[in-house]
């Protein structure tokens, strides 16, 4: 009897063993990218589209789904830098202080929740950050009777938890529009940039430092101009390093400068790299890598910031004098990026990104149905909603 039952347990499980052999890989999970857009007549809505992003699918890089702000014209600009877990997204259109939220749960129904323009007398936000309770925190570049804006904090619906004003009366000279914003839990601190939208009243040379869990002001430091003279105009995207304590912050000139020193009460900015040109845009954190959207080589560059006071260029990647690269997403689970371009067709690249080089390459599977070049462009568009004509996106964001 225990030969027969041990006969029996060894031949279940060769059978089981046989059974996983024979079964196929788990599919990949299915991926989508979210396209905050508008008409570029500005006649039409703007609308948010969402393509698939997953490689393996039939249907990779064509647009699955669709949905109107219900407004047109209202320059569609940044939305959240990645989807949180609430699967709401908020998105801007900044030169008409409008904002909108949207219900990105179900891929393929996307739904408008609301729209709303000003918030405790603050308008035309840019940037929106998750706080580690899942509210919004928006930096709002302009107050009614301030020269300057501030920071509001609002759960998903919109509604407002907090806000208050970025304007620091120690430095009266110092031009502050809140632009962007980097969070570190740990130390219990907020980087927040200046940058005026749109540039007339003057570049912005400041970046802020505030207590996180009471959105105390601390401190405001001037960027140095560092080795070209002006590579300090126009702090833009301040990212979070690997340490956790560590800020590298982009300038719309092409300098990028190192913070150290937030768990102080004397914080410090130092020029540390400089990139060809100028109008830089969006960066990405990625490891020890920094990657950088470079509009005057149409592409990105890397650098290793494993030692962030001497950042080394490790890979570029051009592709095409007309292309003007701007807005870049991450997508962890497949080391993707999305790349906008604001060029002669407003195309979306699909970047490959390897963790361990840092080299960036070019998906050219990401294309346009029937189409001869890589690259999602977005002119004669026939989408879900209604609409038929040439998009111009600007934020884009992948699924969870």
């Amino acid at each position: 009897m225990i030969m027969q039952t041990a006969m029996k347990n060894t031949l279940l499980s060769a059978c089981a063993c046989a059974l996983l052999l024979l079964d196929p890989v788990a599919p990949e999970p299915t991926r989508y990218l979210f396209v905050w857009a508008g008409d570029s007549t500005g006649k039409a809505s703007d609308f948010l589209a969402v393509l698939d992003a997953t490689p393996a699918h039939p249907a990779y890089g064509r647009v699955v789904g669709s949905v109107a702000a219900g407004v047109a014209g209202t320059t569609p600009h940044h939305t959240e830098y990645t989807l949180s877990s609430s699967g709401f997204l908020f998105a801007n259109g900044f030169k008409s202080g409008k904002s909108f939220i949207f219900d990105v749960r179900d891929p393929l129904h996307l739904k408008l929740v609301r729209a709303f323009d000003e918030i405790d007398g603050y308008s035309h936000p840019h940037s929106f950050l998750r706080l580690p309770n899942g509210h919004v925190l928006a930096t709002f570049s302009m107050k009614h009777g301030e020269r300057g804006g501030g920071l509001v904090e609002m759960d998903d619906d919109g509604r407002v938890v907090r806000s208050v004003s970025a304007v620091d009366p120690r430095v009266p000279d110092v031009l502050i529009r809140p632009y962007s914003i980097a969070v570190l839990p740990k130390l219990d601190r907020l980087l927040t940039t200046s940058s005026p939208m749109p540039f007339l009243d003057g570049p912005g040379v400041a970046v802020q430092f505030w207590r996180l869990s009471d959105l105390k002001l601390l401190r405001t430091i001037r960027l140095s101009p560092g080795p070209r003279g002006y590579g300090h105009e126009d702090p833009q995207e301040p990212r979070v390093l690997a340490d956790g304590k560590t800020v590298l912050v982009q300038t719309r000139s092409c300098g990028l400068h190192r913070i150290t020193g937030l768990d102080t009460d004397t914080p410090k900015a130092e020029a540390v790299y400089t990139f060809v040109g100028g109008l830089c845009g969006v960066p990405l954190a990625v490891g020890h890598y920094w990657i950088e959207a470079v509009p005057a080589m149409g592409g990105v560059v890397v650098l290793d910031v494993a030692n962030p006071a001497k950042p080394v260029k490790v890979s570029e990647l051009s592709l095409g004098a007309d292309q003007f690269t701007h807005w870049m997403a991450w997508d962890d689970v497949g080391s993707r990026i999305i790349l906008n371009s604001g060029g002669t067709d407003s195309r979306l690249f699909m970047l490959r990104f390897d963790r361990t080089t840092g080299r960036v390459t070019l998906d050219t599977e990401f294309r346009n149905p029937g189409s001869a070049s890589p690259g999602f462009s977005m002119s004669n568009l026939d989408l879900p909603h209604g609409f038929h004509g040439t998009g111009f996106p600007h934020g884009a964001v992948f699924s969870r």
